[in-house]
């Protein structure tokens, strides 16, 4: 079978934020063809893309049959539906997708099946043998900044003592309640013991242990256990959201950290905090992003993202969502052209602590 060249046969499953701008993507890259468009509302099935994406017509209608997209020749899926709970709500939906043929590149997770266990990854491997096809979990974080950029920036030191990412993002503009309040919790008791422990916790805690186990295989590290320590911001005014109301004293800003521990000591964290209010004491002097690196010599940076100058009137597409769109646009043939299996991108040069003396 010979390797396919562009134009890559394209199809979008899914169309929320995401979804729309990796669709949009698709539509104006050169190299790109869209052949099918999946949709889960009953609003947008029957719809054209173009419709959906808000320009031209493209003759790709969109359809709630899974049946009929499964059926498609194409080359990769992008599959950009909202994560839920539990974390593995869409495993069948993917298997299904790489048993029919087609590669699938996907923003909900899925960086790193081993993470979780032979079994979990030998899932998707075989499903993608099966059908020849190969999985790839995109995206910014996880998938790129504690992955690529953190990981990359410890190549400059001879030495490494601790890694820290903080990712910071106001989400009070985001406009779907459902997963404003179900999926993110915002709104909720402080008290309510899910959060902190049950579904919320669980869903977060599967979803960034792989990024967490990918840094430290690929330092050549081992992993002794991931520690949770969560926590919980209250709403210190009344919040009139795009996505609904959240009173004082009601969860309007979430921190979902954790600290991976190697040789008896914290070693790298991880620490994703999603506040509703950019008032919230502790959140004055943020950055969408901030790695720190502890060693010989230490590193910090800091990274904003910013919206497109010649973004179209109306579009309400923000950086953080185009910056989310971008990976899953430049991963497409690299994971088409890729072996069947689970497609894992290297590092770029990271420390070697075994070079330094140090041990894992």
């Amino acid at each position: 079978m010979s390797t396919p060249r562009p134009p890559y046969r394209v199809v979008q499953w899914a169309t929320g934020a995401i979804g729309k701008t990796t669709l949009r993507a698709v539509l104006a890259h050169p190299d790109l063809e869209l052949v099918g468009l999946y949709v889960y509302s009953e609003r947008k099935a029957g719809q054209d893309a173009g419709t959906i994406a808000r320009g031209e017509p493209t003759g790709v209608i969109g359809t709630r049959d899974r049946e009929e997209i499964l059926a498609l020749d194409a080359d990769v899926v992008l599959h950009t539906a909202r994560i839920g709970i539990p974390y593995e709500s869409q495993d069948e939906d993917i298997i299904a997708l790489l048993e029919s043929g087609k590669n699938v590149i996907t923003t909900l997770g899925h960086h790193y099946p081993r993470a979780h266990g032979a079994d979990r990854e030998d899932r998707f491997r075989q499903a993608a043998e099966r059908g020849g096809a190969t999985l790839f979990g995109a995206g910014i974080n996880p998938g790129f900044v504690l992955e690529r950029l953190a990981l990359t920036a410890t190549g400059m030191c001879l030495r490494v003592d601790e890694i820290s990412v903080r990712e910071v993002v106001d989400a009070s503009t985001m406009p779907d309640p459902a997963f404003v309040f179900d999926v993110m919790g915002m709104g909720r008791d402080p008290g309510a013991p899910e959060l902190l422990t049950g579904a919320f916790a669980q869903l977060y805690d599967t979803l960034f242990a792989e990024a967490i186990h990918y840094a430290i295989d690929r330092l050549g590290l081992t992993l002794e256990r991931i520690e949770p320590d969560h926590q919980l911001f209250a709403a210190v005014r009344r919040l009139e959201l795009a996505s609904g109301v959240i009173e004082p004293g009601q969860v309007a800003g979430t921190n979902w950290r954790w600290h991976a521990v190697v040789a008896g000591r914290r070693f790298l964290t991880l620490s994703i905090n999603w506040i509703m209010d950019a008032q919230l004491p502790g959140f004055e002097d943020r950055h969408l992003w901030t790695i720190s690196i502890t060693g010989v010599p230490g590193v910090e940076i800091a990274i904003d993202v910013c919206d497109p100058p010649d973004q179209p009137p109306g579009r309400r597409t923000h950086a953080e969502q185009y910056a989310t769109a971008g990976p899953v646009i430049a991963a497409i043939p690299f994971v088409v052209q890729a072996p069947p299996g689970i497609f894992e991108l290297p590092t770029l040069l990271p420390w070697q602590p075994r070079l330094t003396g140090i041990q894992p």
